[in-house]
Parts: structure tokens; C-alpha cells; sequence
């Protein structure tokens, strides 16, 4: 199998080569060629009797990967809880709030039925 692969790879790079390099990292401007591939290697799987994906198969692709999209992970922010100060403020509030507004729902109920 891995001798059929590196067709769709050739076959990929001969189509992302259209593409101009600061668009790789937008999926709309090559899903077709991306599809594509993905077919290939499929194909090419079930041509030699090996089911899709697999572990030879997702090497490949992950060396495609890496040779076209390398510059495309985006750097996600590292979320941090505040600090104590702050944090235990605002999950006290919440807590005191509702017990307030229970206990004066109760104290308004009972004092309703007093005067009826």
C-alpha cells in the first residue's frame, strides 16, 4: 500500500501548488483538491485489501500535513482561574443572592397568609 500512496501525494502537492502559500491555512480554498486526496488514499487502501484509515495511511497524511499546513495551528489563548480574590467574590454573590431572595419569598408568602 504504501507504494500506491505516495501517488495521491504527488497528485495533492501538483494541486496545492495552485494555491499561493499564505492561503493553505483556508480550508475553502482547497477542500476540493484536499477531498481529492483524501479519495486517493482511500481508494488505494481498498485497491490492496486494507481497510481505511489506517495506521500506514495516517502517517502518510500526517506527513502531508506536515509538509503543507505546518504554519497553520492557530495559538489558542491558555485560560487561567482568576485569582482567589476575585474568584471567591463571585461565586459567594450568586450564592447569597438566591438565599436572600428564597428567604424573603418565604417571609412574603407567610406574611400574605396572615393577613387574609
Amino acid at each position: 500500500m504504501l507504494e500506491l500512496l505516495p501517488w495521491c501525494g504527488e497528485a495533492f502537492a501538483n494541486m496545492m501548488h495552485k494555491v499561493e502559500v499564505w492561503k493553505r491555512c483556508n480550508l475553502s480554498e482547497f477542500i476540493m483538491y484536499y477531498e481529492s486526496f483524501t479519495n486517493c488514499t482511500e481508494s488505494k487502501a481498498k485497491v490492496v485489501g486494507c481497510y481505511w484509515p489506517n495506521h500506514l495511511a495516517q502517517g502518510f497524511v500526517t506527513d502531508v500535513h506536515r509538509r503543507f499546513f505546518h504554519n497553520c495551528t492557530v495559538d489558542r489563548p491558555h485560560w487561567e482561574d482568576p485569582p482567589d480574590e476575585i474568584l471567591i467574590p463571585l461565586i459567594v454573590a450568586p450564592i447569597l443572592l438566591t438565599l436572600a431572595m428564597t428567604g424573603l419569598v418565604v417571609w412574603h408568602s407567610k406574611r400574605t397568609d396572615r393577613l387574609l
